[in-house]
């Protein structure tokens, strides 16, 4: 029998507390554990009964699933699993489960040549290496660049799901730098990731102005009554065309970015341009060093982007982005003069 998507959280979240030896776990300390997860992962305000957690726990004794999980009662009030090592995580797949998810990657691949489904291909690959490695037991042949334990990633499907329906929220967030959060009354339009970090961008009901937010550093979300606000200057489809990394307010406008780099650096930056507009403007024969030219509004993770190539790339124009890098890297250089 299958299980729908809150039967599964609610499962998970019962492994995780059973799986917990430093704390003893009453019924109704499963219940609440529940209630708190289907909120933080799903937005469901409605909570669970003692029966539906109680039912869960025979699914999860039981084979139905494969589980078989050895989950026992003492002190004729706490639960705990009988193997201290055993977590329904670690169960291996099942012959039928192998042959349902080959057959679900076998129609993911057919889609892979149409432009829509373009993104799908490293999540095809992804899987197809994950299901290789449940059938042979072998090691790994593909790594993805991934950060598992990133604060805020529960967030990403309720702030999904807000976006999708329209919902206004009320998000309390604490930037770096504050002592205490801020009250966000937030009308959200898109998630963004950008190296492992992701961002929601959205207006402020009260002022109309976009934002964006780094989920890692919101500390509470919930529905609000507000009235949804729908900005119409704001694009998601082309909103980060002419950005790179996620900093840019509607207003900004692309600028032309000139830069030189050596030999060595060109050579990596021609397989793998700095953003889709880049234009090689010219070459040096004798050295082999290369001028670029990319239209991008300029923001702080331009800049970086740049300093990561060191000395092998420099910014020729605007005026201004000369200057900037200049006043950092002298910065940067006097660390390294400093007694420590």
């Amino acid at each position: 029998m299958p299980a729908n998507k809150n039967a599964l959280i609610r499962y998970k979240t019962i492994d995780n507390c059973l799986r917990n030896k430093y704390r003893r776990w009453t019924l109704e300390d499963l219940v609440d554990a529940c209630c708190d997860a289907l909120y933080d992962m799903e937005g469901i305000r409605k909570g669970v009964s003692v029966r539906t957690v109680q039912g869960d726990i025979q699914m999860m004794r039981s084979d139905k699933l494969g589980y078989n999980a050895p989950i026992e009662v003492y002190d004729h009030k706490y639960y705990r699993y009988a193997e201290e090592d055993y977590s329904i995580a670690n169960m291996p797949l099942s012959q039928n489960d192998y042959e349902v998810m080959q057959e679900a990657v076998d129609m993911l691949r057919q889609l892979e040549d149409f432009d829509q489904f373009s993104e799908m291909t490293d999540v095809v690959r992804r899987l197809q290496d994950k299901l290789a490695i449940s059938k042979g037991n072998r090691k790994p042949v593909i790594h993805f660049d991934s950060v598992p334990d990133l604060k805020g990633l529960k967030l990403l499907n309720p702030l999904y799901n807000y976006i999708v329906h329209k919902q206004t929220v009320r998000i309390m967030y604490q930037s770096f730098n504050a002592t205490e959060p801020t009250e966000y009354i937030f009308s959200p339009y898109i998630l963004k990731e950008f190296r492992n970090r992701w961002f929601i961008f959205g207006c402020k009901v009260s002022d109309h102005r976009l934002y964006n937010l780094a989920l890692d550093r919101i500390v509470g979300v919930e529905p609000h009554e507000a009235p949804y606000y729908e900005n119409p200057e704001f694009d998601s489809e082309n909103f980060f065309d002419d950005v790179i990394g996620v900093s840019k307010n509607l207003r900004d406008t692309p600028r032309r970015v000139k830069f030189w780099a050596n030999a060595e650096q060109s050579k990596y930056i021609k397989t793998k341009p700095l953003h889709p507009s880049q234009k090689l403007k010219s070459e040096n024969p004798e050295d082999g060093s290369c001028v670029f030219q990319i239209e991008v509004c300029i923001n702080l993770e331009m800049y970086s982007v740049f300093m990561s190539y060191g000395p092998g790339v420099k910014i020729l124009y605007p005026h201004y982005a000369v200057s900037y890098m200049k006043d950092k890297l002298r910065e940067a250089a006097s660390l390294y003069d400093m007694k420590v």
